[in-house]
């Protein structure tokens, strides 16, 4: 295959989710002048040659369909580690996978699409339904007390330059005097790359009448948002898949809404090192 620019990944396995991932990669590569790769991963590298078969067949039928023909791999692995890793190879742009939401089992299906995103440094755009427009007009950009929730600055000037957004940022109302404290920083730091890179944007204070995931959730609904941009949580674990990190809903969310989520840069400890977590 010809070595493709930052190309767009998506995972492959020939569902109809899949497939609303494909619709979304066709939007983002027009407007990011870039090309389309349908991954499959398989445990078995007896089954390589027929996927291969399989997934030139999808790639036929999706190029006559949308009018943009992907190209197409087949790699042998996890998913959990096979996506992130060929991502990190081909130096792609991002990932746009399906998942199927809140159907089934809600942590089952959460924490399977953020064990996927926690795999790579590159961001991942994730979704259930077909694109509802072609444009990314409105982004929602919850706050909290987090630090890595600055990290969010560099990819609000990405969606902003390449899409023209606006962005409601979703202030969380907490009550602990440091958590307060720290989310107020988080927004100053926030609001002033926003006026330095002259990006439209708006304030809105959480009511806390729900779990601040909830009314993520339920204000991008209202208020139209076409996607929302969050942070995971850094140097996640085992336990924050059992006890249900609030990425999980969010990914999985039951208004079906597109969230890019990218994984913050490991804690820094002293000495300069970087903490490994797990």
């Amino acid at each position: 295959m010809e070595k493709l620019e930052r190309p767009i990944i998506v995972p492959w396995d020939f569902s109809q989710v899949a497939e609303n991932a494909f619709q979304h990669a066709v939007n983002f590569s027009r407007a990011l002048n870039r090309e389309i790769l349908l991954l499959h991963v398989v445990a078995d590298l007896d089954d390589v040659g027929s996927k291969k078969i399989e997934i030139d067949a999808s790639s036929e039928k999706l190029g006559k369909e949308y009018g943009k023909k992907p190209y197409v791999e087949v790699v042998r692995g996890s998913i959990f580690k096979a996506i992130g890793d060929t991502a990190k190879e081909k130096q792609a742009e991002m990932i746009i996978m399906g998942t199927h939401g809140m159907r089934g089992a809600q942590k089952l299906f959460g924490s399977k699409a953020l064990k996927v995103v926690v795999s790579s440094r590159i961001p991942f755009l994730i979704v259930q339904g077909k694109p509802v427009k072609d444009k990314i007009d409105t982004i929602l950009l919850p706050i909290d007390f987090k630090r890595e929730n600055k990290e969010k600055a560099n990819w609000i000037y990405y969606l902003a330059r390449n899409f023209g957004s606006k962005f409601i940022i979703l202030k969380s109302r907490a009550r602990d005097k440091g958590f307060k404290r720290k989310t107020l920083s988080n927004i100053k730091y926030i609001e002033s790359f926003l006026k330095g890179h002259d990006v439209e944007y708006e304030i809105v204070t959480s009511s806390r009448k729900q779990s601040f995931k909830k009314e993520i959730i339920s204000f991008a609904k209202e208020h139209q948002a076409d996607l929302i941009l969050v942070m995971a949580t850094r140097d996640i674990t085992w336990a924050d898949y059992l006890l249900g990190a609030p990425e999980q809903y969010i990914l999985a969310n039951p208004e079906n809404l597109p969230v890019m989520c990218m994984n913050p840069r490991p804690a820094k400890v002293s000495g300069g090192f970087r903490a490994t977590g797990g």
